[in-house]
């Protein structure tokens, strides 16, 4: 009898323990869903890494958010200190380089319609819309894991949220189907108190009162080449022609799957401001613009296009990714 009975305890302190872990689990998420959903504003400040084949992009990182929809992303380029701004207001979302004096403004739902690690409400709507999430409790703190929603990169399949012991975010980590890190998200600070002004959120504030500006880029030293061709493609065509104030080098390839690369200079013009069709997407270290049949980016000076009517946008990106940075020849 004793032995039952002892048996018995054992059990139901099993069962009270196990209840209080899950429960733990449970309320690590609740807190950290409530604190997000509930803030009127937050500041984060970190570093904001990509891993592209051989090649690491770092980035200094520095995010405003504003009820309802206001949002600044503002991308520190730790290699050559140039600036990428990702602007959300009451009039669109943007794409803004201060330093060339552009902008591109999109008819985008930014940035709900992708996950993204530096964006606490995407965040949090990961967890919340996956009901295989994975909490696990460690000396630290807590590591949840959950599945990701990047719609042109179907390679990245989950991500790792780390929180310290107070449940504040520290790390997130976006890992592929070969349990390979390629996005890393460090926090520095999160400040859910923080005293954001409207002009933050402003295109004047961010874009048109920016004093140093770039000198534009009048020829263009080697014509670069993509690393990854599409099977059964080939480069039937390689010319480099005077434009106004500059040059453009265009690469054709034909076959299975043909597209086109042009490589151009920037023109000397003050400003730039344009309307695109499409959403921002980081691509090889800036913020560029990807639609159905075209990416597009500014790097060093020089526009960069990848356009395909065969082309998928996840193939776009293989091809724009692939560009090498070193010129092949002139």
């Amino acid at each position: 009898m004793k032995k039952l009975f002892f048996i018995m305890m054992v059990l139901i302190s099993s069962l009270i323990l196990s209840g209080c872990g899950a429960s733990g689990e449970e309320d690590v998420i609740k807190n950290l869903s409530k604190k997000i959903n509930n803030a009127s504003s937050y500041h984060i400040t970190g570093t904001f890494e990509l891993i592209n084949n051989e090649e690491n992009y770092t980035y200094d990182i520095n995010v405003d958010y504003k009820a309802e929809e206001n949002f600044r992303v503002s991308l520190v380029n730790k290699t050559n200190n140039h600036e990428q701004i990702i602007l959300r207001n009451a009039d669109g979302v943007y794409v803004l380089t201060p330093s060339l004096n552009k902008s591109f403004k999109f008819q985008s739902d930014w940035p709900y319609n992708n996950s993204q690690t530096y964006i606490l409400q995407t965040v949090v709507k990961d967890i919340e819309n996956d009901s295989e999430k994975d909490v696990k409790k460690t000396d630290n703190g807590y590591i949840i894991t959950t599945s990701v929603n990047y719609s042109n990169k179907q390679d990245l399949i989950r991500q790792n949220i780390y929180l310290d012991k107070d449940g504040n975010i520290t790390k997130i980590e976006v890992i592929n189907s070969e349990n390979q890190p390629k996005i890393i998200m460090n926090f520095s600070s999160i400040d859910f108190n923080a005293n954001i002004n409207d002009d933050n959120f402003s295109i004047d504030k961010n874009v048109l009162n920016n004093t140093e500006i770039d000198t534009p880029v009048s020829s263009i030293d080697g014509v670069v080449f993509p690393m990854y061709v599409p099977t059964d493609t080939y480069l039937t065509s390689q010319d480099v022609v005077s434009i106004d104030g500059g040059e453009r080098a265009i690469l054709t390839f034909n076959g299975e799957k043909p597209f086109t690369v042009i490589q151009e200079t920037i023109s000397g013009n003050n400003s730039l401001s344009m309307n695109v069709d499409g959403e921002p997407q980081m691509i090889m270290d800036t913020v560029g613009v990807l639609s159905d049949s075209y990416v597009s980016w500014i790097s060093g000076g020089i526009e960069y296009y990848v356009i395909s009517e065969d082309l998928t946008q996840e193939e776009l990106l293989s091809v724009a990714n692939s560009i090498s940075v070193m010129p092949v020849s002139k």
